[in-house]
């Protein structure tokens, strides 16, 4: 099997929806566009591409990808709830790694509602979501309350943590507090605001522990990631741009995530546990290599779930991890230099793909004030309630 390499990312600015004049396909063609000029490779080399979005119609990738160019190559329209633009890449890295084509255009978009997402039902049978088995174990441990269903589930989960290993409010608003600091060097972050612990703790509550803070915001925007093999990158020079992909997991639910009905389990720990242990095994890479991550914050804790999962800390020591300034700059590894999806967005089909332009760039040494010393290998980890871990290992040969 070859190997897959990143040679080009590209992203919008995240926005609030209903703020800016634009279509998905305005998004679309203008990250799709920044990739390609960022790796220096034409449209027309493009063999395939897997595009992921949750809220648009059936073929809206061919209506975005039409926008780069009318040259008839197979697209690929996915929907992996919040995991949609990893599950874009990891599409992506297959064909190239199998050998089934040689240039893949990897594009996730998002044109969201203002407000909450729901629970997944839309406006049916809430017993035929696709996340009925899930909110299930909440509701028949901690009944169901007047407050964003997503925000509900995660937000047991924190009070879950809480009362198993003493995990604090302060703990957690301070993921919180870390992110909207480091998202005020991203001119791409939806926020760039800064606040203090206790200002987040102060902030509106949206369903307790959880304040309007420490949880992601409905966002606009598109990103995208051009994969190539190594013989692409060689035909045309691109060693100085390209970013191995050097090892990359994707899991489901298994019994793990509903036998001990908590919330802790449902909403992704043991996923997120199972896709990094076989990314660290396919790259030969641990947790003690990397250098910078990106993970999936939807809400503060779990931030908190992810450290656990990827082996950063034991069950239970994530509070006091973020505490201790170990996920920040001067700390052991940066967690979501970007900002994350509580302060730089999260338009679920571009997230993922947001995450690895931010590791390109950190990879590259292109990252600005936000750049990480030294950084060599950079993790993403994006995950989608109902449900999808994805974890790649990205390495700067």
């Amino acid at each position: 099997m070859g190997k897959a390499y990143v040679v080009g990312v590209g992203m919008t600015k995240f926005e609030k929806p209903e703020t800016r004049d634009w279509q998905y396909w305005d998004m679309a063609r203008e990250a799709g566009t920044a990739a390609l000029d960022d790796a220096g490779v034409p449209y027309a080399r493009v063999e395939q591409a897997a595009v992921g979005y949750c809220f648009q119609a059936s073929t809206a990738g061919q209506r975005a990808v039409y926008e780069l160019g009318l040259s008839g190559i197979p697209v690929y329209n996915l929907n992996n709830n919040c995991a949609t633009g990893s599950t874009a890449l990891m599409t992506a890295r297959q064909f190239v790694e199998g050998g089934i084509a040689d240039c893949v255009l990897a594009l996730g978009f998002e044109k969201m509602s203002r407000g909450a997402l729901g629970g997944g039902s839309g406006a049916g049978d809430f017993s035929a979501s696709p996340v009925a088995r899930h909110y299930g174990i909440m509701a028949a441990a901690h009944g169901f309350e007047a407050s964003p269903p997503t925000a509900q589930i995660f937000g047991n989960a924190a009070r879950e943590h809480m009362e198993r290993y003493g995990t604090t409010e302060v703990q957690l608003a301070a993921v919180g507090a870390k992110n909207h600091q480091h998202s005020a060097n991203n001119p791409n972050a939806q926020f760039q605001d800064v606040y203090t612990v206790d200002e987040i703790l102060a902030a509106k509550s949206v369903h307790r522990p959880l304040t309007r803070l420490q949880c992601s915001p409905t966002s606009d925007g598109a990103a995208a990631a051009l994969v190539v093999s190594e013989r692409f990158v060689d035909a045309h020079g691109l060693r100085g741009r390209a970013v191995e992909i050097a090892g990359q997991a994707m899991t489901t639910d298994t019994e793990e995530s509903f036998a001990s009905r908590s919330c802790i389990d449902a909403v992704g720990r043991p996923m997120s546990r199972a896709a990094a242990r076989q990314a660290y095994e396919r790259s030969g890479l641990g947790i003690e290599d990397v250098d910078v991550v990106e993970l999936h914050d939807c809400f503060s804790v779990n931030e908190l779930l992810t450290y656990e999962a990827l082996g950063m800390c034991e069950d239970g020591a994530s509070g006091k991890l973020v505490e201790s300034g170990a996920t920040t700059y001067g700390g052991r590894w940066v967690v979501n230099p970007s900002g994350g999806l509580i302060s730089k967005g999260h338009p679920l089909g571009a997230t993922g793909l947001a995450q690895t332009a931010e590791l390109v760039w950190q990879l590259r040494g292109e990252a600005g004030a936000r750049q990480v010393a030294g950084a060599r290998v950079g993790l993403a980890h994006n995950i989608g309630l109902g449900g999808a871990a994805v974890v790649t290992l990205l390495r700067k040969p």
